[in-house]
């Protein structure tokens, strides 16, 4: 049966997932569609790198640790911002972070977010490992610049350490979102954000991706975003649609890992001004540090909140 595409109007071709007009990935019946509550919340679980090379310096002479850790702070803090009503924070969200390094992989929350993985948003609002006093530049209202004191919770500490033991991790994340797949049947499938600046140390995580596509809820697959960052920002690719862009056997590997963007993220990124094609990924290049937030921010805007 041929199927009309919400974005551009063609009929596609029999059997294809993608417009052949526009690119875009056609929504399967009822997958992805879930709406995100508190009785049916979402989840992300980050898997971030903490090797020894994540100690190399960027383009802002600021080590790759420090800018994802600063990355994922402020993802937390804006996720805790969506959820905030009148009344307090609601729980839409569940939340993980793993890190893998020379210490093998761990919690990346401590304190009282450090006995489970995943911890609902409420919790982790009411639960930052310390907040520090920070410097921001803002306009003064006069065509000027001053900077003020602003408090940053910090939930997620940067680490630089050993080897890469990507595969172990998202062998953690497969029993991680399996269990919270069974517990939540009706929520929006959860997404995993991995991002890393290196090739895996303890072999191929390839077969381990495709095997936690397959876990589901009743709205779908998981869903897996790669970020693959470098200390060069040039030359940079966001939702990348064929590995023959890359320039290694280690980012293409990352990219087959990836999952096609879902409809609703193909329109979120179109909107903030990409210039997505057919096939389009959760998979990003080189990117920046601004790209990388972005980044984040596509891939943890996943549903429609109630």
């Amino acid at each position: 049966m041929s199927k009309i595409c919400p974005n551009c109007g063609e009929e596609s071709v029999d059997g294809s997932a993608f417009c052949e007009e526009c690119g875009k990935q056609f929504e399967e019946d009822n997958t992805y569609k879930a709406e995100i509550s508190r009785k049916t919340p979402g989840a992300f679980l980050f898997l971030i790198d903490q090797s020894g090379s994540m100690s190399r310096r960027n383009e802002y002479d600021q080590p790759l640790a420090n800018a994802v850790s600063d990355s994922i702070n402020r993802l937390l803090q804006n996720l805790v911002i969506k959820c905030s009503k009148s009344e307090g924070v609601r729980d839409y969200f569940d939340v993980g972070v793993i890190g893998y390094g020379d210490s093998g992989c761990y919690n990346g929350f401590k304190g009282s977010l450090g006995s489970s993985i995943f911890n609902k948003i409420s919790d982790i609002n009411n639960n930052p490992y310390r907040i520090e006093d920070r410097r921001k530049k803002m306009p003064d209202g006069a065509g000027g610049i001053i900077e003020q004191s602003i408090k940053f919770p910090v939930w997620f500490e940067p680490v630089a350490s050993g080897t890469t033991p990507m595969c172990e991790a998202f062998r953690i994340a497969a029993q991680e979102v399996a269990d919270w797949c069974e517990n939540h049947i009706k929520s929006f499938p959860p997404v995993i954000i991995d991002i890393t600046d290196g090739e895996p140390t303890d072999g191929d995580p390839e077969e381990i991706t495709d095997m936690i596509k397959q876990i589901k809820t009743g709205d779908g697959g998981v869903l897996i975003f790669n970020s693959h960052i470098t200390v060069d920002a040039k030359n940079e690719y966001l939702y990348v649609n064929s590995e023959n862009q890359l320039p290694d056997e280690n980012a293409r590997r990352l990219f087959r890992m990836s999952s096609h963007l879902t409809p609703t993220m193909w329109d979120i990124a179109l909107s903030a001004g990409h210039k997505i094609q057919h096939g389009a990924r959760g998979y990003a290049y080189n990117a920046g540090i601004e790209s990388l937030i972005e980044f984040l921010d596509i891939g943890t805007r996943a549903g429609n909140i109630r």
